[in-house]
């Protein structure tokens, strides 16, 4: 499993001759047989560009809670006007 992650190998176990599984790392597997579509790539791509790929959890948290906060004051004022 060590080589697998670290370096993306694969290996194939068999059982009396017969293949029965297959060891590859996460990335790998998600590289090749399941990868993300082309819109999340692109969301990647974005983020790592802003840098915001960088952010810790609670950063990320404090982004989130400042965005509701403004969406109720928002909904607030719009209550309000009418």
């Amino acid at each position: 499993m060590k080589r697998a992650t670290e370096n993306d190998e694969r290996f194939m176990v068999d059982r009396r001759g017969q293949p029965q599984v297959i060891i590859m790392s996460v990335n790998d597997y998600i590289k090749t047989i399941a990868p993300p579509p082309k819109v999340l790539q692109e969301i990647w791509a974005d983020s790592k560009r802003k840098g915001a790929n960088k952010l810790t959890m609670r950063q990320i948290n404090a982004e989130i809670a400042a965005y509701r906060r403004e969406k109720r004051k928002n909904r607030a004022i719009a209550r309000s006007a009418k």
